[in-house]
């Protein structure tokens, strides 16, 4: 038999983080799992997630698929009978995880969140051609090219923009003062 590995102090990091506050209320009465749409392709269930954080099994936690699989549907948070917001909590589990540089291979989640800062600071908005260019290069590149045609026909009906908005440079140092703070947060860089 393996001990594994328990960490008294990740379950007041998980609390530290917004969105984890809530995790000591859980009663593990499952309504999450039953409510998640995904829930089928975690290798941990919402409720098993909650429980493991809860028992220090921060490795186990952090390297698990299941807080990348989450929709953010909010299910979950609605019929929790705790009130418990089990999106924030998995978003507290992906913030923990990136900072420890710990991620799910299949998912291009941390990606995502370094291409839209990345674009954000850099130009103070959020140009979607460019965004998602960038985005495609860096995660799939063969994807990006099967993209195209979805792409044409978005810009052909007025739904992507080439062109971007640019903020007013007061709007782009608040921008850039929201992302900082995000970052001393637990966000992503």
């Amino acid at each position: 038999m393996q001990l594994k590995t328990r960490s008294e102090t990740f379950i007041e990091e998980i609390c530290d983080i917004p969105g984890g506050e809530g995790i000591k209320r859980c009663i593990q009465c499952g309504t999450c799992t039953a409510s998640c749409p995904n829930a089928d392709k975690m290798d941990h269930t919402p409720a098993e997630l909650i429980a493991m954080a809860r028992a220090g099994m921060r490795r186990e936690v952090l390297s698990s698929n299941a807080m990348w699989y989450c929709l953010s549907c909010y299910l979950c948070t609605v019929r929790c009978p705790r009130g418990i917001k089990q999106t924030g909590l998995m978003h507290a589990f992906e913030s923990l995880a990136m900072r420890d540089g710990v991620s799910y291979a299949g998912s291009f989640t941390p990606t995502m969140y370094r291409s839209f800062n990345h674009f954000a600071c850099a130009l103070g908005s959020m140009p979607e051609f460019g965004f998602m260019t960038w985005f495609y290069m860096l995660s799939n590149p063969l994807r990006a090219w099967k993209m195209i045609p979805i792409a044409l026909e978005l810009f052909r009906h007025g739904r992507l923009s080439i062109k971007a908005r640019r903020l007013t440079p007061e709007g782009t140092k608040q921008l850039r003062a929201i992302l900082e703070k995000a970052e001393t947060l637990g966000g992503v860089t």
